[in-house]
């Protein structure tokens, strides 16, 4: 059965774990056309650590882009900031917190500028993104801001911090937060004149299968 290969959140700043607070119900259904589905990778033998430590470079370019990681950010809860029109990272401007909710329930709901996606909306500079489901962080146990390579890849491939995934559970969480109009899919159609992520959601998804394929291969240092 063919599965879109894919992997926490990223992106993209797409949140893999369950939260604890429950969003608001939509106010109304949004229809979202689905992404490609990838094959995945045949035998584990098949993917060498070599391969999989070249779809794990592929996979860190993405999860270090800043529409990743600026919203995969630790327990003070506070997204960020970065990216070459910033020319620093810095916290998010208006004082903003999502608390421990990561939607930002006990201050400012994220959505309240994040709102739900209509026509058009996001499109222009200096708009608030906006996507079809909720605007959230991820979770804390998916904060990589600033962290390198090494550290990711060991967290990623960690079950304790991923939910207990595996590769093919990453990508349906991937494919299904993508079919939805989630984040995921945002990152790599971003508009406002934003840089979107490297390559695309579907390269994304296959490095995720070929690198759990290979064993999940961390580079040294």
């Amino acid at each position: 059965m063919s599965r879109l290969p894919v992997f926490v959140v990223l992106v993209l700043a797409a949140p893999v774990f369950a939260q604890n607070v429950p969003p608001p119900p939509l106010q109304q259904p949004v229809t979202v056309a689905s992404p490609p589905i990838a094959e995945p990778p045949a035998p584990a033998a098949a993917v060498s650590r070599e391969e999989g430590l070249g779809a794990w470079a592929r996979i860190y370019e993405v999860a270090s882009h800043p529409r990743c990681q600026n919203c995969h950010v630790g327990a003070d809860n506070i997204p960020m900031w970065s990216g070459p029109t910033y020319g620093r990272s810095r916290p998010h401007g208006m004082h903003i917190s999502a608390g421990e909710s990561r939607i930002g329930a006990e201050y400012v709901p994220c959505g309240a500028c994040h709102a739900q996606l209509v026509e058009g909306a996001g499109q222009a500079p200096h708009m608030a993104p906006q996507v079809a489901t909720y605007w959230q962080l991820a979770p804390v146990e998916a904060a990589w801001f600033g962290k390198s390579s090494a550290e990711v890849c060991a967290q990623l491939s960690d079950t304790d911090l991923n939910g207990g995934r595996d590769q093919n559970d990453l990508a349906e969480y991937l494919r299904d937060d993508a079919v939805s109009g989630g984040m995921t899919q945002w990152g790599w159609n971003p508009g406002g004149g934003r840089e979107p992520a490297p390559y695309s959601l579907e390269e994304f998804a296959n490095d995720i299968l070929a690198w759990g394929a290979a064993g999940f291969p961390c580079a040294e240092g």
